[in-house]
């Protein structure tokens, strides 16, 4: 067990450097910080030897060319020491800013199905909070740490230059108190460990609950979510409770430990200059000395509690980018028009290995529009999001002509594709950038003004008080359901795709904006391969292909005469489903 936590520790820390490494950072501002550190520590290290011969010459006078210089040592190093922490902090800041950026990439670029099993708060904790743990390793723990460890050592040198025998008793008795202490700094790490995760999942409740707060209302959850989220809440204050009490415990106690050994050394001391076996300058210098490792033996304490926190961000954040990516660099550009899109024997499961679809057929010939109908949970929306490309078949192929798409530049065909939903997204911001979302091209005016009008979504827009650039709030709050799809729609148009995707578009409106975004639509879908998911008859009925999907199954396909004269399930569904 503790060689799989020792092979545990290493691995943490190899992956800690790679981390480090992968964001490029400027070491030279590391390595001249930590060389700036250590003068610094040096200047002070030589204050107390100066203050020895100092005061051993009273007798004789005041040396103020010695005083002057301990002056000059102190300024000295409080300047050196600002400009080595300045250093620090900014290679720190460029480390955490070039791995959040990195992270941040790495999200973007995530397949869809990761971010069906994480939740986004958890992701936001470990953007943020992790990497500040990374940060404050590298910028502050880790060169406090370095210079520590020399202004022991140095410490240590000059004390047994001076007097080996007192020494001897600190070289003894500040190992024992690192070794007393050790228990309360194991457990402390284990309680920072615990409120990295915990604070993870409370991110992702917070998020979770905050974006759906009308759901919460409507539902009248406001009594559950404050039950779950105290639970999370009281969570989290127990175990910075724990953290606060083994804290209180260990500062004061290494305190009290550090404080007794002055006194001891203190004590030990007068008698030696009382019996004329050490000088005044020496006590004074060795008491000098002694101060100045009270604070390296904190800091080296609170170190490893640091350590720890970021070998667990490590571990999280390492995790995160070992997750596959998309692939965007294929070479081969989609050709949609005058090509059939076809899905050859298609096989789909989750994660879960439940079947979603299994041997799926399909066909949609250029220039023709397809429906799918069927029960809900049928497998529809996962053909659209199998042709979107957000999800891999688990079996079979889904071609373009002869290619397979999978081959295809996937900007590209993303590109290509114009899709509108029955919640259609909209993105915090203006109607005009909403609109071009993701587009490269420039755009004008005009232009804009151009696909609102084919969108039957020009009116409301002139209405508002800034037109093009009202913001339309988070989520598209802002703006009806009608107005919604009807901005999406008009974000199709100015996209042109040649392959249209509609997964219920018309659902859940009033009379008034169906009809409006169903003349919308219409011009929309002239001149392209249109593939329809709809509930409703007369969005289908006019199909050159129905595919009835039942169970992850096409259970027949044909016109809408066709299959009402062949297969008994869609005639059921019609009659069930489309009932006037």
């Amino acid at each position: 067990m503790q060689e799989q936590e020792q092979t545990s520790k290493k691995f943490q820390f190899r992956s800690f450097i790679k981390l480090i490494r992968d964001t490029h950072p400027k070491y030279w501002q590391l390595w001249l910080g930590l060389g700036l550190g250590l003068i610094a520590t040096l200047a002070q290290l030589l204050v107390p030897k100066f203050a020895q011969t100092l005061v051993n010459n009273f007798k004789t006078g005041v040396n103020v060319w010695l005083l002057v210089g301990i002056i000059v040592l102190f300024i000295g190093s409080a300047v050196i020491n600002a400009v080595s922490g300045g250093l620090l902090g900014s290679f720190g800041e460029r480390v955490v800013a070039d791995l959040r950026r990195r992270l941040w990439n790495k999200l973007i670029h995530l397949r869809i199905p990761y971010f069906d099993n994480v939740k986004v708060g958890q992701l936001t904790s470990r953007l943020v909070n992790d990497s500040d743990q990374i940060k404050d390793l590298l910028a502050t723990s880790f060169p406090n740490a370095v210079t520590s460890i020399f202004q022991l050592v140095g410490a240590f040198l000059f004390m047994i230059v001076m007097d080996w025998k007192m020494t001897l008793i600190m070289l003894i008795a500040v190992p024992l108190v690192f070794t007393l202490m050790r228990p309360l700094m194991n457990r402390t790490m284990k309680v920072g460990r615990a409120q990295q995760k915990t604070l993870a999942d409370f991110s992702g409740q917070v998020d979770d609950t905050l974006s759906e707060i009308r759901l919460v209302k409507a539902s009248n959850a406001e009594s559950y979510e404050k039950e779950s989220g105290g639970k999370l809440i009281h969570r989290l204050y127990r175990i910075g409770l724990k953290e606060a009490i083994y804290e209180s415990i260990t500062y004061p106690l290494m305190g009290t430990t550090m404080m007794a050994l002055i006194v001891g050394i203190l004590a030990y001391g007068a008698h030696r200059v009382a019996t004329g076996t050490m000088t005044m300058g020496t006590m004074f210098a060795f008491l000098m000395y002694l101060f100045q490792v009270i604070s390296p033996v904190s800091i080296l304490g609170q170190f490893s509690v640091r350590l720890s926190k970021a070998s667990g961000a490590t571990e999280h954040l390492q995790a995160i980018l070992r997750e596959p990516e998309e692939v965007f660099d294929q070479e081969e550009t989609p050709r949609i028009q005058n090509q059939p899109l076809a899905l050859q024997h298609v096989d789909f499961a989750y994660g879960d290995g439940q079947p979603v679809l299994e041997d799926v057929n399909v066909e949609a010939q250029p220039n023709t529009t397809i429906a799918f109908v069927g029960p809900s949970g049928s497998g529809k929306t996962t053909i659209l999001n199998l042709i979107e490309r957000y999800y891999q078949p688990t079996g079979g192929k889904i071609t373009v002509g002869e290619q397979d798409i999978n081959q295809l530049d996937l900007a590209a065909w993303r590109k290509a594709i114009g899709f509108v939903s029955q919640d259609s997204a909209i993105v915090a911001g203006t109607i005009r950038h909403n609109l071009t979302y993701g587009l490269d091209e420039e755009y004008s005016d005009e232009e804009l003004w151009h696909v609102l009008k084919l969108a039957y979504a020009d009116g409301f827009v002139n209405e508002m008080d800034h037109q093009l650039d009202t913001e339309v709030g988070e989520r598209g709050i802002k703006v009806s359901g009608g107005q919604r799809q009807r901005l999406a729609i008009a974000r199709a148009f100015l996209r042109d795709p040649e392959l249209l995707m509609l997964d219920e578009a018309t659902a859940s409106l009033d009379s008034e904006s169906e009809a409006m975004i169903q003349k919308a639509l219409q011009q929309l879908m002239q001149g392209r391969t249109t593939l329809i998911i709809a509930h409703r008859l007369s969005t289908i009925v006019d199909a050159d292909e129905i595919y009835f999907i039942d169970a992850g199954h096409v259970s027949g396909h044909g016109t809408h005469q066709e299959l009402l004269e062949t297969l008994p399930k869609y005639r059921e569904y019609v009659k069930i489903q489309f009932k006037e």
